[in-house]
């Protein structure tokens, strides 16, 4: 019962929140990080998730933790995507790693197609008294990746190990 509420409460409870402090300042906070990582171990105790899948899970970790800041050091994500990507990785571990990646780039290519289309039409008025609109709404900023990110988890969720691993705890 703990296992199925951390994958299906905590986790996107925290993904969405990391979505929408990234859609809202372009940035999300290292807490959410650390918060993915502690629910995480959490949840190995409470899936009774055994030495060798926990093994793979923290390679997946490891491996988007590289990914994750060869891309930040090229300038194509920002920081904390990086390290968002680490931690939903360590989640999925290496077998979903792959198919989320994959998903999260298709989300990613159509929020950014999104945006700058957005972008190029002028902002309505009532929403220009926002400024966090306008920051996302100004073509100099950048795209809130997060936010594909979350939705790469939320879309790939139910075909995953840790959801079986949960419901079958």
């Amino acid at each position: 019962m703990i296992a199925e509420f951390l994958v299906l409460v905590a986790l996107p409870a925290l993904l969405a929140a990391a979505a929408g402090w990234d859609l809202a300042s372009f940035t999300i906070p290292n807490r959410l990080q650390l918060a993915l990582l502690a629910t995480f171990m959490l949840f190995v105790a409470a899936s009774g998730m055994t030495l060798a899948v926990l093994g793979w899970h923290l390679v997946a970790g490891l491996v988007g933790l590289a990914i994750g800041f060869a891309l930040f050091a090229a300038g194509w994500i920002g920081g904390g995507d990086a390290k968002l990507f680490a931690a939903t990785a360590l989640w999925l571990g290496f077998r979903d790693m792959m198919p989320y990646a994959v998903i999260a780039s298709v989300f990613g290519g159509v929020l950014t197609l999104g945006l700058l289309v957005l972008r190029g039409w002028p902002l309505p008025a009532a929403f220009a008294r926002y400024p966090w609109i306008m920051r996302l709404h100004d073509r100099r900023s950048g795209i809130p990746y997060g936010v594909a990110l979350a939705a790469g988890v939320f879309f790939l969720l139910p075909q995953t190990d840790i959801f079986r691993l949960a419901a079958g705890a």
